[in-house]
């Protein structure tokens, strides 16, 4: 029974113990970032903005020109032609122009922000896919390595029999506990084979090599883990795009307030009636007298203003949620890992002593059968475990922008 017992040894080389980053090129990471449709969508966003902003500079009014020509017939003084012609612009009353420079600079930084928080979820997305794929090739290398110990005990039980010293049922059962394992090795391969397609889907700038870098162990240090967590709430673009779209709404909502005084068209008009012999020049002015919709929009806008100021709360309560929760979970998932890691030492210990009994014959094959697949689920258990723990790792790193966000 030496061949059934050697898989514990040997999921011991398949589970590195030695902590590697298991993550991709720092450079190609950018350029996939940069090239997803959503990072592409919130840079165009912004640009936007920043056109809107340079339009606001300007402000809404243009020369307006307008004129007449009329052929005007008289029964005594015969045909006259007769014209007029007139240039007027609007001009921003004062503080005007002032808040609409301020909306624009407000505005780019919502957006800027926006195209920020952007990029920081695409990086969450390939995070989360790129562990995926990494702990279903763990899984397998897992499940091939009990796939070919199943083998090597089936075919020594096999010989045995076939020297009477093993019984058809113990051939029976080591056949079951083969199929067994086959079944989960074509779960685990599958497995891979949907999370390298939804990778490829979502990034396929990405080149993946042929076989899956091994899952790093998650060591970290706590007070790391506490650095990370105030960091989160430090660079968060999401709180930034709060504060300038409540900033904004409440220079809006200062404008309006101002609009209720509408602004004046000042311009030049000059006529010519009768033929030239009546020709004149002056200046016209004119004003829209303001009512109840002017004072509705400001009352609108005044609302919308509060109503971004509490989302800018809201903004900051969600942010500081996501640091405490991933800072929990980073801690837990890691000890959860160690205690996994104890796990697998304590049932590899196990599985000698049933070895050794099974060769003094003091047990029988079932229970030797059963200390091996519980040796095989505790090797999957420290794979996911481990899995969990760095892509808790990993996602407080992104949140905090010390991983592929670096401002």
């Amino acid at each position: 029974m030496r061949p059934i017992t050697t898989m514990a040894a040997t999921f011991l080389l398949v589970s590195p113990l030695a902590a590697e980053t298991g993550l991709p090129d720092e450079a190609t990471v950018q350029q996939v970032l940069d090239d997803h449709p959503s990072v592409v969508a919130a840079r165009a966003r912004l640009e936007a903005a920043r056109s809107r902003a340079a339009g606001l500079r300007r402000g809404p009014h243009e020369v307006t020109l307008s004129g007449s020509y009329t052929r005007r017939s008289v029964d005594i003084g015969g045909e006259f032609d007769e014209y007029d012609a007139q240039v007027t612009r609007a001009f921003r009353l004062p503080g005007k122009a002032r808040l609409d420079r301020e909306i624009g600079e407000h505005g780019i930084a919502a957006a800027s922000n926006l195209a920020e928080d952007a990029r920081h979820q695409a990086a969450l997305l390939l995070s989360e896919q790129w562990f995926d794929w990494l702990s279903a090739s763990a899984r397998a290398k897992v499940d091939r390595t009990a796939v070919a110990n199943y083998e090597k005990s089936l075919a020594a039980i096999t010989r045995r029999m076939h020297l009477r010293d093993a019984a058809r049922l113990d051939v029976d059962l080591a056949c079951a506990a083969l199929a067994g394992a086959r079944m989960a090795l074509d779960r685990s391969e599958g497995g891979i084979a949907l999370a390298r397609a939804r990778l490829e889907a979502h990034f396929p700038g990405l080149p993946l090599p042929i076989e899956a870098p091994d899952l790093p162990s998650p060591e970290i240090s706590d007070t790391r883990l506490s650095q990370l967590h105030d960091l989160v709430v430090l660079n968060s673009h999401e709180i930034g795009a709060a504060r300038a779209e409540a900033k904004r709404r409440a220079s809006i909502a200062d404008r309006m307030d101002k609009d209720r005084l509408a602004d004046p068209s000042v311009g030049v008009r000059v006529f010519s009636e009768s033929g030239g012999a009546e020709t004149g020049a002056g200046l016209v002015f004119s004003i829209p007298l303001g009512g109840g919709h002017r004072r509705a929009l400001a009352g609108e806008a005044a609302a919308l203003a509060s109503a971004a100021r509490a989302q800018e709360g809201l903004a900051r309560y969600n942010v500081e949620e996501t640091a405490d929760a991933d800072l929990v979970e980073a801690r837990y998932r890691t000890a959860a890992w160690r205690r996994s890691r104890e796990a697998v030492e304590a049932q590899v210990a196990a599985l000698r002593k049933l070895r050794k009994g099974y060769e003094l014959g003091e047990i029988d094959l079932t229970d030797l059968l059963l200390g091996e697949r519980m040796v095989h689920h505790a090797f999957l258990s420290e794979t996911e475990a481990r899995g969990e723990a760095m892509r808790a790792i990993t996602k407080l790193r992104i949140d905090s922008h010390a991983l592929w966000l670096a401002d």
